[in-house]
């Protein structure tokens, strides 16, 4: 079966995240997703992945204030 690609909003409500995380996370972090047109896509899988490796873990103090 093929993975659906899924919006930053519905990659943000999986992971429990503030809206709009995600598409910060793609710019700031190197989430992995695909720019269609003017939207984001994601696959929870390769989102979950880089989650587990650690991808969408502070870096810094200076990440918490934004």
């Amino acid at each position: 079966m093929i993975e659906p690609w899924l919006s930053a909003d519905d990659i943000d409500s999986q992971l429990g995240a503030i809206k709009d995380k995600v598409e910060t996370w793609i710019i700031e972090k190197g989430t992995p997703a695909q720019e269609i047109g003017c939207l984001w896509k994601c696959q929870a899988s390769e989102v979950d992945n880089w989650v587990r490796r650690g991808g969408a873990a502070l870096t810094n103090l200076n990440q918490i204030v934004k």
